[in-house]
């Protein structure tokens, strides 16, 4: 059962739930690289729309005007994201249009220390080109972390409205066809518990995975399958 063992249930999304000293668990949902880089191009449109409206003013003041331009570069390049991620609920206007939020890794508000850090290093993100480094470090980090984000001990989230589970109306259940461990059992029920919170699309594709038992089967009959099995751990017969 190699393929049920490589799904444990903390795999089945890119929820992370987070325990509280109070006790309590929250549920962060870590933003990808795609989302993030739609965010940084946004900010980046915005501080390019600042450089174009500035400069052109401030070009007809000569030297003086050059200063201020480079006081306006070193501003918006580096204390734009810092401020607004520590001021402003962890967003710059870009993670704001996008519903991202940067966060500290245990679900606590970001602060001016933290962002501080996150942002300097991004000018080693960036390297070779166009956040090579920092692209190459995300795909390799369980969260989507850059080396920023390693370093200051933050994580970038969805702060969007949690999507409510579609309803399972469906009775229908169905006996595993071999032993399952408990392990087993429990990614089974784990994924029939959040397959609602799935996209069609996605709980189909992580159905597939689950081999032997749905091996050979299309993926939409893989989910129905595996779905079946889960009503049947979960005691509906």
């Amino acid at each position: 059962m190699t393929g049920l063992a490589a799904i444990p249930a903390t795999l089945i999304d890119t929820v992370r739930n987070v325990d509280t000293p109070e006790g309590c668990r929250i549920s962060l949902r870590v933003a990808g690289p795609v989302s993030r880089a739609r965010a940084w191009l946004i900010d980046f449109l915005f501080r390019a729309g600042v450089y174009l409206t500035v400069g052109q003013f401030l070009a007809f003041f000569g030297k003086i005007g050059g200063g201020v331009v480079l006081i306006m570069l070193f501003a918006l390049e580096w204390l734009y994201p810092t401020l607004f991620e520590a001021y402003w609920r962890g967003a710059t206007p870009g993670k704001y249009l996008c519903k991202l939020a940067v966060l500290h890794d245990n679900g606590t508000p970001i602060g001016i220390g933290a962002s501080l850090i996150r942002n300097t290093l991004r000018a080693i993100d960036f390297f070779p080109l166009f956040y090579g480094v920092g692209a190459v470090t995300m795909f390799l980090t369980k969260d989507y972390k850059r080396l920023g984000d390693l370093a200051a001990g933050t994580v970038v989230v969805y702060c969007d409205e949690p999507v409510p589970p579609k309803p399972d109306h469906s009775s229908e259940s169905e006996p595993p066809s071999i032993p399952l461990t408990v392990p087993e059992q429990r990614a089974i029920i784990e994924y029939t518990l959040r397959a609602g919170q799935l996209t069609q699309e996605r709980s189909a594709e992580l159905a597939v995975l689950a081999t032997p038992l749905t091996a050979g089967m299309t993926a939409d009959h893989a989910r129905e399958r595996l779905l079946r099995i889960g009503r049947f751990l979960m005691g509906k017969r």
